[in-house]
């Protein structure tokens, strides 16, 4: 699960940070002290933010496959370590590091377009209007639900389970069991249907019924596409995120801690 992280003795750091002031501050801080470099030549991403920068960051710089050590200087810092601005040297040179599969979605909207985005915490489909969303879920090319009546339904992985799927009741994964849950979002039929636990190699289909009278939008992450007639998920199996986490800032500890939380 967490390992050990091999960096050089003195790695190349990349600052990227939110723009917030305390943020650019710290920016500036860290990179008097250690140096700055661009993403694409850097050993290491530092992200000094929240986790909306730091999902921000992992969709624009996530394909160079470079570690990312982020530090708390946000909201919501779930995916961060605490923020400190002494001996980041020593805390890269210990750090552990876990790595997590994005998933991939793939939408098709009733124009004709297509999209394919990755999503490191979840995959949803909204309803645009007041009006509630149709939708027909496959699973692995099995009708499992012809007609779900709902607000929204989504996909979360692991990582992003404590996030959106928790807030829709939707359960929390353990890091590593490499599953996927799929939540509806105010389910109206059928009623007592609450989701579902998923092998993460599964591929997920969603048919927007009837999409022009009740148009639903779809979200990998932050990255939206409107207007949706079909979208699927799966586990982008060729791509990988490397996240590195102080030993006393268990990732693994922490979502264990949140199934435990009242």
């Amino acid at each position: 699960m967490l390992a050990a992280m091999s960096l050089p003795a003195q790695p190349r750091i990349a600052f990227l940070a939110s723009s917030t002031p305390e943020a650019q501050a710290a920016r500036q801080g860290f990179a008097k002290a250690f140096g700055d470099c661009p993403p694409e030549d850097a050993d290491v991403l530092c992200v000094l933010g929240g986790d909306g920068f730091m999902l921000h960051t992992l969709h624009r710089h996530g394909a160079l496959g470079k570690p990312v050590y982020g530090m708390k200087l946000g909201t919501v810092g779930f995916l961060m370590n605490e923020w400190r601005l002494e001996r980041l040297d020593q805390r890269l040179d210990k750090a552990k590091s876990f790595k997590v599969h994005p998933l991939r979605m793939v939408v098709d909207t009733v124009d004709g377009e297509q999209f394919s985005i990755p999503a490191i915490n979840e995959v949803s489909l909204l309803r645009e209007t007041r009006q509630t969303a149709k939708l027909e879920v496959q699973v692995n090319g099995r009708v499992v639900l012809p007609e779900l009546v709902c607000d929204g339904v989504l996909v979360a992985t692991p990582a992003g389970s404590t996030a959106y799927n928790f807030s829709a009741h939707g359960p929390i994964l353990p890091l590593g069991s490499q599953v996927v849950a799929l939540t509806p979002i105010a389910a109206f039929r059928p009623r007592r249907w609450r989701g579902a636990l998923l092998r993460s190699d599964t591929v997920v289909r969603i048919e927007v019924l009837d999409g022009h009278k009740r148009p639903v939008s779809a979200t990998a992450d932050s990255h939206e596409v409107r207007d949706v007639a079909e979208i699927e998920v799966r586990e982008a199996a060729e791509r990988t995120v490397t996240l590195l986490f102080d030993p006393e800032h268990n990732l693994e500890e922490r979502i264990l801690n949140e199934q435990f939380t009242t």
